[in-house]
């Protein structure tokens, strides 16, 4: 007997731990859906050094592993990099499998800011993108857009998790890249000029919210997709009539967790980031 199509798990994948923010939403938004994630850490990051057709086969070859292996339902590209480079062609390869991407906030960052300047950061795969320069150019008619490619700063971010590099250490690295590229996008602040916005265009920058916090002081808002694309992908699956029946009082769903990667870099990572046990977590020799 085939599952019914609403209890089938949501697939959501990155090229490492940075969608876990993606999945933390998308938990929050959607609490009786079940969850398989994969983290592909063992080719990190995407969006320093990967080429376009790179991105488009490892894409591919998750989502048909997803769905063959775990019958997902729908797919959440919890990837910038991703998006941007293979978004288009999953959808035409799989046209039966609904895929939502993640895209930087430059839309509701152009609405939102009073001093019409606006902070990117992303990695160089998103910022060099046909898709980004559309972005930008739809939103950059009242808008300044300050963007900033951050080298290294997704990679410092999965090494964080990382044995047997120390916490200590791990942060110090993370702050020093933040506060580079912060530095190399102008001055932030309320005033005509200043930056009143920041937008995070990698999943992974989540994770390093506080110390960009601490960077550009407690009045500039600090804008992700996470919210947003849970949003999206409620939306998407009401519309099949796929969404998972939410009974009150009813157990939260289950959750999957894999990587290509180390595993206990992912475990680290789901434990710290989402309170997620160990047992959650296996890794694939590849997919």
């Amino acid at each position: 007997m085939t599952e019914p199509l609403a209890a089938r798990p949501i697939g959501v994948f990155d090229s490492g731990i940075g969608g876990l923010s993606v999945l933390q939403a998308l938990r929050h938004e959607l609490p009786h859906e079940d969850f398989v994630y994969l983290a592909d850490s063992g080719n990190a990051p995407y969006g320093d050094a990967k080429g376009e057709a790179f991105v488009q086969q490892r894409t591919l070859a998750i989502a048909r592993w997803l769905r063959a292996q775990h019958g997902i339902k729908a797919l959440v590209v919890a990837c910038n990099t991703a998006t941007a480079a293979a978004v288009e062609r999953l959808r035409a390869t799989l046209p039966d499998l609904p895929a939502i991407g993640v895209e930087p906030a430059l839309k509701p960052a152009a609405a939102r800011s009073q001093t019409h300047h606006v902070g990117v950061l992303a990695t160089r795969g998103t910022v060099s993108s046909a898709r980004f320069a559309r972005l930008h150019d739809e939103h950059g008619a009242r808008t300044r857009f300050a963007v900033q490619a951050c080298d290294g700063l997704a990679r410092a971010i999965e090494q964080s998790t990382e044995e047997p590099l120390p916490a200590t250490e791990s942060a110090t690295k993370i702050r020093a890249l933040c506060a580079r590229y912060t530095g190399a996008l102008g001055r932030f602040g309320l005033k005509t000029g200043d930056i009143d916005t920041l937008v995070l265009g990698c999943t992974h920058y989540v994770f390093a919210k506080d110390a960009l916090r601490d960077l550009v002081g407690p009045d500039v808002q600090i804008l992700d997709t996470g919210a947003a694309v849970a949003r999206q992908t409620r939306r998407i699956l009401a519309q099949a009539g796929a969404l998972a029946h939410e009974r009150p009082g009813a157990p939260p769903g289950g959750i999957r967790l894999y990587t290509t990667g180390q595993l206990g870099a992912l475990q680290a990572a789901a434990g710290r980031w989402l309170q997620l046990p160990a047992q959650c977590c296996a890794a694939l020799p590849d997919v």
